[in-house]
Formats: structure tokens, C-alpha cells, sequence
């Protein structure tokens, strides 16, 4: 596994986030306030105020998520026989979760709900969950909330495989292939949320494992809107979230890891 790559990429993300740079910016701004650098500071203090006026206004977050979560097709039409059914970690809450000591999600849930309906719909295929522990010290693991969660659903807990040391999507991939060894003309599933999928759907294609997208957890709308809306909370995650996918996107293919830099289907 790429160690050198995780933790570049997350120190990246930590600084160049929308949020992070907008408050880098005002710090900025502050500190020539006071040493006395008042132009400098009022060009600074008004960028940031106006990237988070403009934020609040318009929903930026759902026109870049637009072209991804667009990419497949929602509710795909699927073949009688399926192999089997991959879901990528990603709602699992570790941190809470360990803490409170019982499951907890964020957003994207219906990566579970969707699994477990086509787990029932394919009462043969091979089942797969794949999420590891998101952060090198986090000793929870996204396949601990997982296993825990489908054992209390009722599900047959043996059918399911689980890949716990995966940190990214990337791995995701590598360590599924390894464990679940996929031949070639086998009918996979795949279950991720809508703007994450064509960045998984590379990666898959990239190793040669050819995948049936079945995307979940949309998060911009089904037409493309420009109407002004006061909601700079709701807009600015949607910003945070979507930049961070396109980001994704491209330094998967720079440095090989997808097949293009907007996948589709193998």
C-alpha cells in the first residue's frame, strides 16, 4: 500500500480545503491588521468575505457535483445474474463510533440500505464490504461498524466478506481484488454514493475489474439550478465535498491510479 501517497494526500487536503484556505486567508488578513498593513489587509479580508458571500448565495457545491453524480445512471437496469456485490466503506462515523461505543453514520447511508436490498434481491452472490480504518492511528475500522450493523439487520453474516485495512478508495480496489480474486466476465455490483462513483468506477477499470455502477447518495439536484439561495452552511459542505472529488479525480490519473480523469463504464 502507498503510505507516502495517503498521508500526502490528506496533509494536502488539510491545508488547500475551501474551508481551510478561506480561514487561512482571514488569519492572513488579521495579522497585517496588526503590523500595521491596512491595504493589504482589507484586499485579503474582502476576498474571504465575498468567496463565503458568494458561497452562501449560490449553490456552487451541486454545479460541480452535477457532472459527477450525473455520470451513471440512477436505479441501473441489472441482469438476472450478478456475481457479486462490492460496497465502498464511507458513512461510517470511526471516531464517534469508538467513543460512544455503538455504530454511528454521517452522510451516506444508503450505501448500507441499497447493499441490503440487493443482498436479498441476489440471494447468490458474493458479498463485499470493503473500508479499513480511514486514518493509520484510528484502530476502528469502517468493516467493524459494517459487521456490527448487517449482524443486527438479521443478515447472514457469514455470506459477507470484509476487507479491513484498506485507508482509501484506492485501496479499496487492490486489497478487494486480492481477497475476492474476480474473473474475468463474472457481474459485479458496485455500491458507492453518486459523486464518488466515476473516481471508483477508474480505479476499477484500471485493474482490469469491470464493474455494474449502481450509484446512491446524491447530494445536488436532478436539474442543473442557478436560483440564489441563503444557505451558506449547506452550500459551503457541498463546495468542501465536491472540490474534493474533482481533486481526487485528477491525482488519480496523474499518477496512474484511474483509467481517465472523468471515468465510465469499462
Amino acid at each position: 500500500m502507498d503510505t507516502a501517497f495517503f498521508w500526502l494526500s490528506k496533509l494536502a487536503w488539510a491545508v488547500i480545503a475551501p474551508d481551510s484556505l478561506i480561514l487561512l486567508i482571514l488569519l492572513a488578513g488579521c495579522v497585517l491588521l496588526w503590523v500595521g498593513a491596512i491595504n493589504k489587509a482589507k484586499i485579503l479580508i474582502t476576498m474571504a468575505t465575498a468567496a463565503l458571500l458568494l458561497i452562501a448565495l449560490f449553490p456552487f457545491g451541486s454545479w460541480l457535483y452535477y457532472p459527477l453524480e450525473h455520470r451513471f445512471p440512477t436505479n441501473p437496469d441489472l441482469p438476472p445474474h450478478i456475481d457479486g456485490i462490492i460496497m465502498l466503506a464511507g458513512p461510517e462515523h470511526l471516531v464517534a463510533s469508538a467513543s460512544w461505543e455503538q455504530m454511528e453514520f454521517a452522510d451516506g447511508a444508503e450505501r448500507y440500505t441499497t447493499f441490503m436490498m440487493l443482498a436479498r434481491r441476489y440471494p447468490d452472490a458474493r458479498l463485499l464490504f470493503t473500508g479499513g480504518p480511514g486514518l493509520a492511528f484510528e484502530q476502528f475500522k469502517a468493516a467493524d461498524i459494517a459487521y456490527d450493523f448487517f449482524q443486527q439487520q438479521g443478515m447472514n453474516i457469514e455470506r459477507i466478506q470484509f476487507e479491513r485495512e484498506s485507508r482509501n478508495t484506492y485501496e479499496n480496489v487492490l486489497l478487494s481484488k486480492e481477497m475476492v480474486k474476480p474473473i474475468a466476465g463474472e457481474s459485479w455490483i458496485l455500491v458507492t454514493s453518486a459523486a464518488h462513483m466515476p473516481r471508483s468506477v477508474g480505479i476499477f477499470c484500471q485493474q482490469g475489474w469491470s464493474v455494474i455502477p449502481y450509484p446512491v447518495d446524491h447530494h445536488g439536484g436532478t436539474e442543473f439550478s442557478i436560483r440564489p439561495q441563503w444557505l451558506l452552511s449547506a452550500n459551503l459542505n457541498d463546495v468542501i465535498w465536491a472540490i474534493r472529488e474533482w481533486l481526487g479525480l485528477v491525482v488519480y490519473y496523474v499518477t496512474g491510479k484511474t483509467n481517465a480523469l472523468l471515468p465510465a463504464q469499462c
